[in-house]
């Protein structure tokens, strides 16, 4: 199956009120970034053990461990959780920048270092959320 149909599976698998919070995500991100690269990503590991949740991802970035190694990854990533709904935006090397330039303003939030986790989209200030995402897709760190 290709990447578009496996988000579509993956996004219309939720119940109806997450489903529909996830799709209008899904295209707030691709609107800020209509060329972007997609991604999806299963949550199983190379054994086929499930590791994570199942993960939509948008645009690339090269992440680099420690040990020097690099791999391509997603800018910006989606996820359903069992409260709600997480946003990744990934490579801010300052784990204080989210928290403190978004956190209190996006509303009913949890925001750490590289996640925006909350439990509905009217919970939150989506204009703070798309920010975020915009500074995500423009962070080159």
């Amino acid at each position: 199956m290709d990447i578009p149909k496996q988000i579509e599976a993956y996004i219309n698998s939720h119940p109806e009120a997450k489903r529909n919070d996830m799709q209008t995500l899904h295209h707030m991100i691709l609107e800020l970034n209509p060329a972007c690269q997609l991604w999806f990503l299963d949550g199983k590991n190379s054994e086929g053990k499930v590791v994570s949740n199942p993960n939509i991802g948008y645009g690339q970035l090269n992440i680099r461990y420690a040990d020097g190694t690099s791999k391509p990854f997603y800018q910006i990533g989606m996820s359903a959780n069992t409260s709600g709904i997480s946003v990744y935006i990934m490579g801010i090397k300052d784990k204080t920048y989210l928290p403190k330039t978004f956190g209190e303003k996006l509303g009913k939030a949890s925001v750490t270092g590289y996640c925006i986790k909350f439990k509905a989209l009217k919970d939150i200030d989506t204009e703070i959320l798309k920010a975020t995402v915009e500074f995500g897709f423009n962070n080159q760190n």
